[in-house]
């Protein structure tokens, strides 16, 4: 969508603002006098020597019902040079559950210390990387992980109160001490409170989290495959994503300590999170999205266009609801799954996110807030810009199935068509069944597609689907894929690295100790031919047609519901056919219902409404003359996609 005239103003201000910061900057933190506003930060500080302590910051929560506050431990790394001389930093702040379950990266790292309790490995390159460049380096055990009090509650206050108090601690508005236990205080008065949180999944959902709340001092957030709304990682309209709830996820990155004393915590896991799907107020809790316009920190957000973990849903309503706000983003979308920057595009990302740190916490004038908004991988490691996104040409257009020659193999146009559709739910198929098959009749699933373009057309942004059907029995699932169907080389999102291929080959980030090194193995793409290509995808209980609670249906009637499809870029190339598949259980990717439906679609009243760049007017041109016949061969794609329950394990 178009992006507000408030953010022009908003960026206007920004600019202005900068300039006056990056000014002031220069005669406090350059490390050498400065001849005009500096324009990036410079290694010129020993990383050997850094200060590394650890803090304990008093939550104001008793979450584990212990009688005492909750205090969760900070780890720190900053350069010793700018403390002996009084000079105030700005903060790097990682917060995560997974410091010393399961590690972080893809090399799965996790922090290690010194018999002084100071930690010597922190995970990742950050602190590798920035803390020689005058930044420190903050990272966060969540409550209930690690050296942190408390118990985890999976993206709820405690989760977020977490940070929020770490944020707080570093601008002089909450208590820290030097022990978990001791009553020694310990203030930060080396920072001068500018802080920016970062993180992959779980940890980039919290710092979505706690921009949500407002934070002062919170200048920036880079959320990289995260979270936006809790229910949208377990549920899509009432369809279970995963036959766990957060009680499992809790569990598994649970301190010892914690679960020994959270039983009460992970009851209410239990009990207020039900398997039928039904919104409750532990989902309103954790919904993010309704509070983005408390958000005052500019986002730089990341994510893979194919992440079956945190799916695209999260990403695209975040980014809507930053945009109706006027917030300051940014943006990069891969074609991987759930995999960090760091290894698909190394090189560009450090340098990237370099010089937006240096901009939003060191106010250093270097020209990024001018760049386009949005990097998109069209193809694997071939990148392309968008001044905007989506762009300001882009427009909800729908499209209408019909029917066609064959049962189940039907049309996709402008026009609206009368006729029926049926299809029985199979949960042993999943898209790529559908997919590979669309061009001859199967009793799974109802296909329609477009003759082949005769120019490309561009998807940016949500689609949403609105299907009409009629079920045999008491309980029915759903799933909507568009399809872009065509030869193509693509990353292999469904292999084992999500569309990166691990090499034995280190690269180094920043400066080395003996114990925590900055070098890391090469990733390179991992790619395969295909012949069609699922670019965006929903799913939805028919039995939540009507509101957020669902119920059973009866038999023989008519149900409308829309499923939201998750948010994309995708180019379907000239010669190539866009595709919309309806069908059932989505293997994999959805749980299946308690019974096997058949569902008829009412194709008068089905639809799919997708954002297209330049609009109805774009598809017309782009059907225009296409009156070659389909290709009628089974097609290849990628594996069936597998999931993991883990925001984070997988890479």
């Amino acid at each position: 969508m178009p992006i507000p005239v408030r953010r022009t103003r908003f960026m206007t201000w920004r600019s202005l603002a900068t300039a006056a910061v990056a000014a002031l900057m220069a005669a406090f933190l350059a490390p050498v006098a400065a001849h005009g506003a500096p324009r990036e930060s410079a290694p010129v500080y020993s990383y050997e020597n850094a200060i590394r302590e650890s803090v304990w910051v008093d939550t104001g929560l008793d979450g584990d019902s212990d009688g005492k506050n909750d205090r969760v431990a900070v780890d720190i790394v900053r350069p010793r040079e700018l403390a002996r001389q009084g000079r105030k930093i700005p903060v790097i702040m990682d917060a995560s559950p997974y410091y010393s379950c399961c590690g972080r990266g893809n090399e799965s790292q996790k922090k290690t210390y010194d018999a002084n309790g100071h930690v010597v490995q922190m995970p990742l390159f950050y602190d590798n990387y920035f803390v020689p460049r005058g930044y420190a380096f903050v990272g966060v055990d969540l409550a209930g992980t690690n050296r942190s009090d408390g118990c985890v509650d999976v993206g709820g206050r405690s989760d977020i109160q977490s940070a929020k108090a770490v944020v707080d601690w570093l601008n002089g508005r909450a208590k820290g001490y030097t022990t978990r236990t001791g009553a020694a205080t310990a203030r930060a008065g080396w920072t001068n409170g500018r802080t920016g949180m970062i993180g992959k999944s779980w940890d980039g959902t919290i710092a979505n989290g706690v921009a949500a709340t407002g934070v002062k001092g919170l200048k920036t957030i880079v959320p990289i495959s995260a979270i936006s709304s809790w229910y949208d990682y377990y549920f899509a309209k009432g369809a279970p994503l995963y036959d766990s709830g957060p009680d499992w996820l809790s569990d598994y990155v649970d301190s010892p300590d914690a679960r020994t004393k959270c039983a009460a915590a992970q009851r209410k896991l239990v009990d207020e999170a039900p398997r039928t799907g039904d919104w409750t107020s532990l989902w309103t809790e954790r919904d993010y999205v309704k509070d983005a316009g408390k958000v005052k920190a500019s986002v730089f957000l990341v994510h893979g266009m194919q992440d079956l973990n945190v799916r695209t849903k999260n990403f695209g309503q975040w980014w809507d609801a930053l945009s109706k706000h006027g917030v300051e983003r940014k943006i990069w979308l891969s074609q991987t799954g759930h995999v960090d920057p760091f290894d698909f595009r190394r090189a560009a990302w450090v340098d990237t996110l370099h010089r937006w740190f240096d901009h939003e916490l060191l106010g250093y004038d270097n020209g990024i807030d001018h760049e386009p908004m949005a990097d998109i991988e069209r193809h694997p490691d071939q990148w392309a810009t968008s001044a905007v996104w989506p762009p300001r040409t882009t427009s909800t257009t729908t499209l209408r199935p019909g029917t066609g020659a064959q049962p189940g193999v039907g049309i996709l146009g402008l026009h609206g068509r009368s006729g029926t559709e049926t299809f029985t739910d199979d949960p042993r198929l999943s898209e790529t069944d559908w997919a590979a098959h669309i061009d001859r009749p199967t009793p799974d699933k109802a296909g329609f597609a477009t003759g082949p373009l005769t120019h490309d057309l561009r998807l940016s942004g949500s689609s949403k689907v609105t299907v009409t059907a009629t079920p045999t029995t008491s309980t029915a699932h759903l799933s909507a894929v568009l399809v872009d169907l065509g030869p193509d080389t693509i990353r292999d999102y469904a292999g084992s690295g999500e569309g990166i291929a691990t090499l034995t080959d280190r690269t180094c980030w920043g400066a080395s100790t003996a114990g925590d090194s900055s070098c890391y193995k090469v990733a390179e793409a991992a790619r395969t031919d295909v012949g069609y290509t699922v670019l965006s995808r929903g799913w939805a209980d028919l039995g939540n047609h009507a509101s957020d609670q669902g119920v059973p249906l009866t038999p023989g009637t008519a149900y409308t519901i829309t499923l939201d499809l998750a948010a994309t870029d995708h180019v379907v190339p000239k010669g190539h056919r866009l595709a919309l598949i309806v069908a059932g259980t989505d293997k994999d990717l959805i749980d299946p219902p308690s019974t096997t439906p058949t569902l008829t679609l009412d194709l008068s009243r089905t639809s799919a409404r997708v954002p297209l760049v330049g609009g109805a007017e774009a598809f017309s041109r782009a059907t225009a003359g296409s009156t070659a016949a389909p290709a009628t061969s089974v097609l290849d794609g990628v594996r069936d996609p597998r999931t993991t329950r883990v925001p984070g394990e997988s890479r």
